[in-house]
């Protein structure tokens, strides 16, 4: 179990808590590309870390991320006018760039000096691949910019997707790095899911279901190896990197795209959830890009013109409790992210850990919570740089191995967990 005041620490994450700050040292995404498509197109909305936000694109291609309400009575941006390099307040016609300043005041007189003296928070939001990066932190701090392979790689091999998820940021990313609950949860998806069925590891996931965990530290956050039984004297490894803050990766299955996620706080009781697939060495085939529109893999079906899915917990999940019985759907929902966004939703808002029992599959857990603690608390306390701020931590891979009985798993993965540009992944 947890004790409540660590609780409290790891999962709030507005402005001046430690975990708010720490998420505050990094690049994290703000949107997906696609939310601003062009040159002065509206606005958006958006909520990070408990702050209320307005991105936008100017009549030029850059792109802000500023406070959503007007310095003059308060009224909401997300109604502005995106017009000739700004966005325009339609209450009063005050008008802002993308860099929060004011830029004019129509009620002052043409030599009044006023809007020079005010300005909007703004942060800085930068595209990298599908995504809209912001930097939220103190700007002398700023690091540079996020080096993640998905996002790097030739468009016609990547693909990124959205989704909200009605629960704190930390149960969601938990699942993220807990190998043992697939061989259940996701038992359906093994054999049907387009994006993982047929790979010769799926077999391996599903004759053993006591997985060994082994868990070692990395320069940005950890290595996961759950390790099961294969043939001959062997161990199957599937080895998940956690870069921290809240990125991980999926090990591998056969040729299939390797899948990921970043967990991004919306406030305390929600969280975006970023999930992308990519392939290193080719593109994306026609029906890999059209199976993850659909919703397969970690994708999910959302609700046309939003970010929340179909399923979700007003319709509880559309459960279909005969699959379920019969074990098309293991727990009679479909879809692995909405497997895995229903239970961790029934937890509640905020999970309450007091009440945890752990066992040593959750090694990773365990280690990670430890790990985000510390961190904030060095943050906090001695201004330490956290682990995965550099972007050399990013360059990671997730790997499937089968490996003799005597080989320690990250001594012989070593190269294969990471980026190789070019090169293909390990993967069974």
């Amino acid at each position: 179990m947890l004790r409540q005041d660590i609780n409290e620490l790891l999962t709030r994450t507005g402005p001046g808590t430690p975990m708010g700050e720490l998420f505050r040292q990094y690049w994290i995404p703000a949107c997906l590309a696609e939310e601003l498509p062009e040159d002065d197109c509206p606005p958006i909305r958006l909520k990070l870390l408990s702050e209320r936000l307005i991105a936008f694109r100017d009549s030029y291609g850059r792109y802000g991320l500023i406070d959503e309400f007007c310095a003059h009575r308060g009224a909401s941006l997300w109604f502005g006018r995106n017009e000739e390099g700004g966005l325009r307040c339609p209450y009063h016609g005050w008008k802002y760039d993308v860099t929060g300043q004011c830029v004019e005041v129509p009620s002052e007189a043409d030599n009044s000096s006023f809007c020079q003296n005010v300005k909007l928070t703004a942060y800085p939001l930068v595209k990298i691949g599908d995504i809209l990066w912001t930097y939220m932190g103190d700007p002398a701090g700023k690091p540079p910019l996020p080096e993640f392979e998905f996002a790097l790689v030739p468009p016609e091999q990547t693909y990124t997707s959205k989704r909200l998820q009605q629960c704190n940021w930390l149960q969601a990313f938990e699942g993220g790095i807990d190998s043992s609950h697939v061989t259940f949860l996701h038992s359906g998806g093994l054999k049907n899911d387009p994006l993982f069925k047929g790979a010769k590891g799926n077999e391996y996931n599903q004759k053993d279901t006591k997985p060994f965990f082994e868990v070692v530290d990395s320069d940005g956050g950890l290595y996961v190896g759950a390790r099961r039984n294969a043939e001959d004297g062997k161990y199957y490894w599937r080895i998940t990197p956690w870069v921290m803050p809240s990125f991980t990766m999926v090990p591998p299955r056969g040729d299939h795209p390797i899948h990921g996620h970043f967990w991004i706080p919306i406030d305390d009781e929600n969280c975006w959830v970023y999930s992308f697939d990519y392939h290193p060495v080719r593109a994306l085939t026609a029906a890999e890009r059209q199976a993850m529109i659909e919703g397969n893999g970690v994708h999910s079906e959302n609700i046309p013109g939003t970010y929340r899915p179909v399923a979700n917990r007003d319709n509880d999940y559309l459960m279909d409790r005969e699959k379920q019985r019969t074990g098309e759907y293991y727990s009679g929902v479909k879809g692995i992210a909405i497997q895995d966004a229903s239970l961790q939703e029934s937890m509640g808002p905020i999970a309450d850990r007091t009440k945890e029992r752990l066992v040593p599959a959750d090694a990773g857990i365990i280690k990670a919570r430890q790990k985000l603690r510390k961190a904030a608390i060095a943050l906090r306390d001695h201004g330490t740089t956290p682990p995965g701020v550099d972007p050399a931590h990013h360059r990671v891979r997730s790997a499937a191995v089968v490996l003799p009985h005597a080989e320690a798993f990250l001594e012989a993965v070593k190269d294969d967990v990471r980026v190789k540009p070019g090169e293909p992944i390990a993967s069974v």
